[in-house]
């Protein structure tokens, strides 16, 4: 079993300062904090953060004219409530895909958590232009949103894909290696893969 049909998403690199390279849309969302193992970097540090991210990964619905204007006056999108259960959703993620990347099992308390989540998924998968996209309810999008990042993860935990965890000394991120033999050692080629290719070419110059 893999994980659901968000990994449609576009395969982009990077987006308002997001990785967006990761195949796994639960993994990309556990990207919003970098550098794990060093000095963290916390991408999501703003209600309007989060909701430029789920733009990103196409996770918003259009706006209507209404609501842009309402938005453009100063309204709110996300409360910071709502970011903090964010980030309390992605961290479970990170530590339950740790786990299974270990070998173990997630904590319970993580189990429930993303089960929590998961129950509230209320959008559903259209046809696009010709791609899978997901359309929210016009209700408490935002939630339906993490919800489905929390199906995401349900699916991709505990399917059969092998999960891993980058080697890249700082990065700490999650990542399903379906390379021939299971040799992908890095979240992203773009990004983390680059940096110890060139961290590679340093160390031989200057032997």
């Amino acid at each position: 079993m893999t994980g659901s049909p968000a990994r449609t998403a576009p395969a982009r690199h990077s987006a308002e300062g997001f990785r967006l390279g990761n195949e796994i849309l639960a993994f990309r969302f556990v990207a919003t904090l970098s550098e794990r193992r060093a000095e963290p970097v916390e991408r999501l540090a703003t209600p309007e953060r989060l909701r430029a991210w789920l733009a990103a990964n196409e996770l918003a619905n259009e706006l209507t004219a209404g609501e842009a204007a309402g938005r453009a006056a100063g309204e709110a999108p996300v409360s910071a409530a709502l970011l903090e259960q964010a980030r309390e959703l992605r961290e479970a993620i990170h530590r339950a895909g740790t786990a299974v990347a270990g070998g173990g099992l997630p904590e319970p308390a993580d189990e429930e958590l993303l089960n929590r989540w998961s129950a509230r998924n209320r959008a559903h998968l259209v046809l696009s232009g010709g791609r899978a996209r997901w359309r929210l309810p016009q209700a408490d999008p935002v939630r339906a949103a993490l919800a489905v990042i929390a199906t995401d993860a349900v699916a991709t935990l505990g399917g059969d894909d092998a999960i891993k965890r980058c080697e890249q000394p700082t990065c700490g991120g999650l990542f399903v290696d379906t390379s021939r033999g299971g040799r992908r050692r890095w979240c992203s080629m773009a990004t983390c893969g680059n940096r110890m290719k060139k961290a590679a070419i340093k160390a031989r110059a200057s032997a």
